[in-house]
């Protein structure tokens, strides 16, 4: 299904006004990609159309607050799992650096508070943080992999 005119036309309104550099969006095998640079924004649509747009230029973005993990219990295996979910839409990685240890793997125990990977937001890099006791049972995202908003990122089992 192809987004209209006019929907394309209230995507833009949107990202003007929330003053986004970057804004990305997939839905239904249809994806859009919005980026400002410079005195223009792009927009391309994949697969049926690929158009630029250009646009007033918009002011440099706010560094935004670093969110919480959202976190929603799932069956799994035959227990109560918590999945930890992106709370953006950017680049997971596993460890601090390239080359350094992990944050977490499967197997490993975590407690509250304690972070389970990084994801780099326009140059930011958010940390996201365990908000269970627990035991990490299964990580959904290759380090590197682009996440979505609400993606999966990891399963722990809490601890009783």
């Amino acid at each position: 299904m192809m987004m209209t005119l006019d929907e394309i036309k209230q995507l833009i309104e949107f990202i003007k006004s929330h003053d986004l550099s970057e804004f990305e969006l997939e839905h239904d095998g249809v994806k859009i990609r919005v980026k400002s640079g410079g005195n223009h924004h792009q927009v391309v649509a994949v697969p049926h159309m690929t158009t630029a747009i250009p646009m007033m230029a918009a002011p440099p973005m706010a560094a935004p607050a670093a969110a919480p993990a959202a976190s929603a219990p799932a069956e799994e295996e035959g227990g109560e799992l918590a999945i930890v979910k992106s709370p953006i839409v950017g680049t997971f990685y596993r460890a601090a650096e390239p080359g350094a240890k992990a944050f977490v793997s499967v197997g490993d125990t975590v407690r509250k508070g304690q972070v389970l990977c990084i994801i780099e937001a326009m140059k930011l890099m958010n940390e996201i943080d365990s908000e269970y006791d627990g035991e990490v049972t299964s990580i959904y995202i290759e380090n590197g992999q682009a996440v979505q908003y609400g993606e999966r990122l990891f399963a722990i089992k809490p601890s009783s």
